[in-house]
């Protein structure tokens, strides 16, 4: 079979559902099950501490007992059954439960498809891992056109509808034919080589891990108040899909060249250009409130997230032994993608209800420390890099 358009097809249908759920989730809970935005915060925030404990711990046990394409159907199944329970909850205490069992399911689809596109890349089936995973970010532009198109003409009950009818399609296309190496349980003996304090006994992993997790976070008020910022902006209804979606094409095309392009680049120095572009483009839509600058901001997605994902996966593909990449991605996914983001979503939502653009200048407090960490380990890099090629002289 063709891995790389197996994997390219994996990407887009998740991303799919991701582009319904990540710019709109909390926008609909306040719109149409009637919350405040300090209690949808409230319930985002503690949905991704729960995100975080099932990525770090869950997912990298069941790694180690069941091969990829089991775990992926598994989470994938009871992520639907997680969104159907969403219809009959209304009241705060019934939404915190049900975002808390999706929290379980949902966001390990991330790191699993990160795993099996690992796996993949260091068993030489899949040659371009960005290529894929530009897919992804295709379906997430997809996904936010069709749904700005249906919300604009049918409310805002229509994105709980299209996240149910995308994870029917992620989970019917999960029983299709893959790649045979996913479908191979994991050895006994290579679960057992070591936990994940081992990981950080591999040169560099933590400060890279401090460096992404930084970057990460600082998308928090973005993910949970972009979409509710560009309405007090007084942004059109019908074009806030495809404002939020600049950010993804902007992805797309990073994602679709970075194989080629940046294949010379250290990972310290993508990290460093992901720092930089992360500040400007905070200051940016602090500095100048209103559509038109927002909109140019979203270009800088391409570095603020794009790059710094792109330059873990290129660390974590170089220098991460294959039986720890399960590890290796639950932990970032829990600290990069959940915990940090929980801890500045409380944080950005107590600024956003002072001020709006406060929640986006705020971030600057992930992205400055991070820019000064990524140039340390630049200089690191280069300094092994002049030891080795003295030793080879």
């Amino acid at each position: 079979m063709n891995t790389q358009r197996w994997m390219s097809r994996q990407f887009f249908s998740f991303y799919m559902t991701w582009g319904v759920f990540l710019p709109y989730w909390t926008g609909w809970m306040i719109h149409t099950k009637g919350i405040t935005v300090s209690q949808a915060s409230l319930i985002m925030s503690l949905g991704l501490a729960a995100r975080g404990l099932s990525t770090l711990l869950a997912f990298p046990y069941l790694s180690g007992k069941f091969s990829s394409k089991t775990l992926l159907n598994g989470m994938s199944i009871g992520t639907l059954i997680a969104i159907l329970c969403y219809i009959p909850a209304h009241s705060f205490a019934s939404l915190l439960v049900v975002t808390l069992l999706l929290h379980f399911f949902y966001p390990t689809l991330m790191p699993a498809l990160d795993s099996a596109a690992s796996v993949l890349v260091q068993s030489k089936q899949l040659k371009h891992y960005g290529k894929s995973r530009s897919w992804g970010s295709i379906g997430f532009v997809v996904a936010g056109m069709i749904l700005t198109f249906f919300t604009g003409t049918l409310g805002d009950d229509m994105i709980l509808w299209a996240l149910l009818l995308g994870t029917l399609v992620f989970v019917s296309l999960g029983f299709m034919h893959a790649p045979v190496v996913l479908s191979e349980k994991p050895q006994a003996s290579g679960t057992k080589k070591g936990g994940m304090l081992k990981l950080f006994r591999i040169k560099h992993f933590g400060v890279v891990l401090v460096i992404v997790i930084l970057l990460q976070a600082a998308h928090a008020s973005y993910y949970s108040y972009g979409y509710i910022y560009l309405q007090e902006i007084h942004a059109p209804k019908y074009l806030i899909g495809v404002i939020i979606n600049i950010a993804v094409i902007a992805e797309i095309l990073f994602f679709s060249i970075a194989d080629r392009t940046f294949r010379k680049f250290s990972v310290g120095s993508l990290l460093t250009l992901a720092a930089l572009g992360s500040t400007v483009r905070w200051i940016l839509v602090f500095a100048v409130p209103n559509v038109v600058v927002f909109s140019i901001a979203q270009v800088l997605h391409a570095c603020s997230f794009a790059m710094a994902h792109y330059a873990f996966m290129k660390y974590l593909i170089k220098h991460i032994p294959h039986e720890q990449i399960p590890k290796a991605q639950g932990i970032y996914s829990a600290l990069a993608l959940s915990w940090s983001t929980a801890v500045f979503t409380i944080f950005g939502g107590y600024l956003y209800e002072i001020e709006p653009r406060y929640a986006f200048i705020g971030m600057i407090i992930c992205t400055i420390p991070a820019m000064l960490l990524a140039l340390v380990y630049r200089k690191l890099e280069f300094k092994r890099e002049d030891q080795t090629k003295s030793l080879v002289s």
